[in-house]
């Protein structure tokens, strides 16, 4: 079991369920039965790219990584590519479950996925694809949350702007993760810190500042004092409080692989980045007028901490 665990990365799944309550709160919806099935199935879906990216990368684990589960002989090659498989099956079964629209993005995903591990995982492509593939997810919870019968593009335009925030942070993480074996510069780290900081602002739902061009002319005369702007929203403070949960998760791991950009302060940053997913979707939840469900979305922080301990999510 212990082997199945690592193979698996248990402790890397805690970051699906909020691609999935985020998506259903960016689209205006409440979660539902249709948004548990295709949890599910992305879940599923998930642990199948756990499976076949070990299968896939077997030959460079035994060099860079012997521990793994298939090359210390643990697992075979032949039982982990059957789990991907059976587990891909599972996940398109539970979002055939979900709906229609909910299984077209459930294909479109699960051919995502086996298209990362089998092919542009070490391609130029690699983080795109895998930035696809949360961006994805998180549009399948605004679609399957729509009611049957009824057309789920509205749906999914609606989740789009909080589909390319997750899957810009997703982009971030893979391209650390794809030196985090070897080692890097600190440009990369810095970076990606500088991504974060960016991600963070846009999520709290700042807006930019507007500064007007100086003017040779004379200044006009005093106008009237404005009105005091409102109060923030309770939406609107949680937003701002969970884009600095999000930054702080993500942040420190990156500031510390920046200072020292070996391999093991950069699996850090990988999983510190995986986990700051969470703050990230609760903060999208809040930001799309869902606050009750960003909280609920933070629950899974200390599922995902109790894991990491047992099992590295990298």
């Amino acid at each position: 079991m212990r082997a199945w665990a690592e193979l698996l990365r248990i402790s890397a799944p805690a970051s699906v369920p909020g691609d999935l309550l985020a998506g259903a709160a960016a689209a205006g919806l409440r979660p539902n039965t249709r948004t548990a099935l295709a949890t599910l199935s992305s879940l599923f879906l998930y642990e199948a790219g756990m499976a076949l990216n070990d299968w896939a990368d077997r030959d460079i684990d035994a060099v860079e990584r012997p521990h793994r589960p298939i090359p210390s002989g643990r697992i075979t090659p032949g039982a982990a590519l059957a789990a991907a498989g059976g587990l891909t099956a599972a996940g398109l079964a539970c979002a055939a479950a979900a709906g229609r629209p909910a299984l077209v993005t459930g294909t479109a995903l699960a051919a995502t996925v086996w298209a990362y591990d089998l092919h542009l995982k070490n391609t130029v492509a690699g983080p795109a694809a895998m930035a696809c593939a949360r961006t994805l997810d998180l549009l399948q919870g605004a679609v399957a949350t729509t009611v049957p019968d009824s057309p789920a593009s509205p749906a999914a335009r609606r989740a789009l702007p909080s589909a390319a925030l997750l899957g810009a942070h997703t982009f971030t993480v893979t391209t650390v993760s794809r030196r985090e074996a070897q080692g890097s510069s600190s440009s990369l780290p810095l970076l990606s810190l500088a991504a974060v900081t960016a991600l963070a602002h846009t999520a709290a739902g700042a807006r930019p500042l507007v500064r007007l061009p100086a003017s040779p002319t004379p200044a006009p005369p005093p106008t009237p004092t404005p009105a005091p702007a409102p109060a923030l929203a309770p939406a609107e403070v949680a937003a701002r409080i969970l884009a600095v949960a999000y930054a702080a998760t993500a942040a420190r791991p990156l500031l510390l692989a920046t200072l020292n950009p070996s391999p093991h302060f950069l699996q850090r940053a990988v999983g510190g980045g995986i986990r700051a997913m969470i703050p990230l979707q609760a903060a999208l939840a809040a930001r799309a007028g869902a606050p009750v469900t960003g909280t609920a979305v933070l629950a899974l922080i200390p599922v995902a901490r109790r894991l990491s301990r047992k099992v590295s999510p990298t």
